[in-house]
């Protein structure tokens, strides 16, 4: 029970250390929520994408893994590179931080079926997201052995619960968010997290 607990622990925080960047989708999620603008769609949307996305990256590496032993080496040397390279990005914003936070204004979406459009096209047209969901968490829930699906789905349970509130508490997070202070605070906890899971997959590789 307890090395599940530690699997889905560790899943949620690497989820939520990846998931949490500033991003399009993040503010227009944001914007929604402040809008009271069909907010369940979207947050819907971003969750379960990310959910089948990191699925897909827990089976597929799990897979290229069981077909080639290898690959465990070298699936967590690359993927512990790519975690060091984002969080030395993420200290480098918290030592030289943007003008802004995360501006929530702009355009309403219109109806609920362009806001699911245009939540999709964030989600599935953005390559960063097949690198953080697919590869990067794929290649961390590798390391975990038989514990990887536990581990994805502490990383899904991340992303549900970063999007529901950031959707449903947009009109008390959005204040906060929208000073580069509280990013400086977040990028700092995603450095951390970052470099440290990205150390240990390469010294376990």
């Amino acid at each position: 029970m307890s090395s599940s607990l530690a699997a889905a622990a560790a899943g949620f925080g690497s989820g939520l250390s990846l998931i949490v960047a500033i991003g399009a989708q993040n503010a227009f999620v944001l914007r929604q929520g402040v809008r009271r603008d069909a907010v369940l769609a979207v947050v819907g949307i971003c969750a379960l994408s990310d959910a089948a996305l990191i699925a897909l990256g827990v089976g597929g590496v799990g897979a290229l893994v069981a077909a080639w032993p290898g690959a465990v080496r070298a699936v967590g040397l690359v993927g512990g590179a790519f975690l060091l390279c984002y969080g030395v990005l993420a200290a480098r914003r918290v030592l030289r931080p943007g003008t802004g936070g995360l501006c929530t204004e702009g355009e309403a979406a219109g109806s609920r079926r362009r806001a699911v459009l245009t939540c999709l096209a964030m989600t599935w047209l953005n390559p960063h997201v097949y690198l953080d969901t697919v590869f990067l968490l794929g290649s961390l829930a590798a390391d975990r052995g038989d514990l990887r699906w536990t581990f994805g789905l502490g990383a899904a349970l991340a992303s549900l619960c970063w999007f529901a509130a950031l959707g449903f508490g947009a009109r008390l997070l959005g204040r906060y968010l929208a000073r580069p202070a509280a990013w400086r605070v977040l990028d700092g906890l995603v450095a951390l997290t970052m470099i440290g899971l990205g150390v240990m997959l390469v010294a376990g590789s």
